[in-house]
């Protein structure tokens, strides 16, 4: 069965909008996104009905490169490139002539692969779009998957694609509204467990919810079963995607990312267990690769030292909590072992998404200007949730857990005795937040 299309209604209006102007002056923009995360099916869905060009970069020579362009371009525009073309800037330059004579849409995919099949390709981008842009009418679309290539290539004033650049569009993962609306739609019942499951195996990231769907898990136990099948893509999934972008460094950042989905979660453990300081490798986690997130506690000021390190990705978190450290388990095909340690800890590990799930949603549904949680200088008097709407001075402060029957607001409202100065003159409401709250919070 193939699935309908989802959401990104503003960034489908985007597209068309520049699509629009494109018909008048060249445009050029970029989108950027996890793999995975939809990027590709969503500029499709934005140029149906349209003629476009979709190219793929994929890592080889570019004069194999070249003769596949060459192909694509006659299919897909009738455009004959003649000749034995070794260059790219070669078809470019073609491209750009069409477009000064015919409308056209070109997509790039995996766009930074460039920079292996040949670095100077974006400086000869350059010289031809500068040369070409005044006359030609053309969309042209850049896709690419890793931020950081991607930001370099285009907001690096020493790179040639520097200032090129007439949009830019960075594509999320669903949020939780969306999910609730596919879960809907095939399965009408579904209980809070398969919604959480749901969004605690995919994180909104399209190409895994099309692959649960597509195998008819609707249910939360359904999904563990997909996930973990002898043949599931799943399970390699985490390396599929991180071992070509890390290198030869790869098993310090392999091990660094499993700790920190076990919830080690400060610098000084991760440094005593790996045994060497990793705040480079920390550093270029998060802004290299985008994959963790350095959190504090709401209020906290900027400089603080209190700072706990996060997998951004539920899926990547889910991997390397209880896929990566069992390779042996899914080696020898043990996949029922696994899936009763899955089970084992699922409640806690549940526990904690569940959080974040409230945080995510809270943020989507109310009208908040800051979220997060709160923790004082020894790490104690936790709090889950804590939403503020700076303009008319409300909080929502809140205790998550999957049974509502283990939260004690009076205990809540003790712990939030520390935040209480900072909050002087607001309306504070204290909240219990459950698996049953999942789907409304007033």
């Amino acid at each position: 069965m193939h699935m309908k299309f989802y959401g990104r209604t503003q960034e489908i209006q985007s597209l068309e909008r520049i699509r629009l102007q494109s018909l008048k002056s060249a445009c050029f923009t970029v989108v950027v996104g996890r793999r995975r995360i939809g990027k590709t099916s969503l500029i499709l869905e934005s140029v149906k009905g349209e003629k476009f060009l979709y190219l793929f970069v994929s890592r080889k020579t570019e004069y194999l490169l070249c003769a596949d362009f060459q192909k694509e371009a006659m299919n897909a525009l009738g455009l004959q490139i003649y000749g034995e073309v070794t260059r790219f800037r070669d078809i470019f330059q073609q491209l750009l002539q069409y477009a000064t004579k015919e409308h056209l849409i070109l997509i790039m995919d995996e766009f930074q692969d460039l920079n292996q099949v040949n670095p100077s390709i974006f400086s000869e981008i350059q010289n031809l779009w500068d040369q070409y842009k005044d006359q030609a009418r053309i969309h042209f679309i850049a896709c690419g998957s890793i931020y950081s290539l991607m930001m370099r290539i285009f907001e690096h004033n020493k790179e040639p694609l520097f200032g090129r650049l007439t949009s830019k569009m960075m594509v999320k993962p669903f949020p939780v509204s969306i999910l609730k609306e596919i879960l809907r739609d095939h399965n009408p019942g579904y209980t809070a467990e398969d919604l959480l499951c749901f969004y605690m195996l995919t994180g909104g990231v399209a190409k895994y919810i099309t692959l649960l769907i597509e195998s008819g898990a609707f249910t939360a136990s359904q999904m563990m079963d997909t996930i973990l099948l002898p043949d599931s893509p799943f399970l390699n999934e985490g390396r599929d995607l991180l071992v070509s972008e890390f290198g030869k460094e790869y098993n310090t950042y392999f091990s660094i990312l499993q700790l920190i989905a076990t919830g080690k979660t400060l610098q000084s453990e991760i440094d005593s267990i790996i045994g060497k300081n990793t705040g480079a490798y920390l550093t270029n986690l998060e802004k290299e690769y985008s994959l963790i997130c350095r959190n504090k506690p709401i209020f906290a000021r900027p400089e603080s030292r209190k700072a706990r390190w996060s997998i951004r990705d539920n899926f990547l978190q889910f991997w390397f909590r209880f896929l990566f450290p069992n390779q042996s388990l899914v080696e020898m095909g043990k996949l029922d072992m696994l899936r009763e340690y899955v089970d084992k800890n699922y409640d806690s590990y549940s526990g904690v998404i569940l959080e974040k799930y409230f945080r995510d949603m809270i943020a989507e549904t109310l009208p908040i200007t800051d979220i997060g949680s709160y923790w004082d200088n020894k790490g104690e008097h936790e709090i889950d949730v804590v939403a503020v709407n700076r303009f008319e001075k409300w909080a929502l402060i809140g205790e998550v857990k999957r049974n509502s029957s283990k939260i004690s607001l009076p205990i809540l409202e003790g712990k939030a005795k520390k935040i209480k100065p900072l909050l002087d003159g607001y309306h504070i409401t204290y909240r219990a937040l459950s698996m049953e709250q999942m789907d409304q919070i007033e």
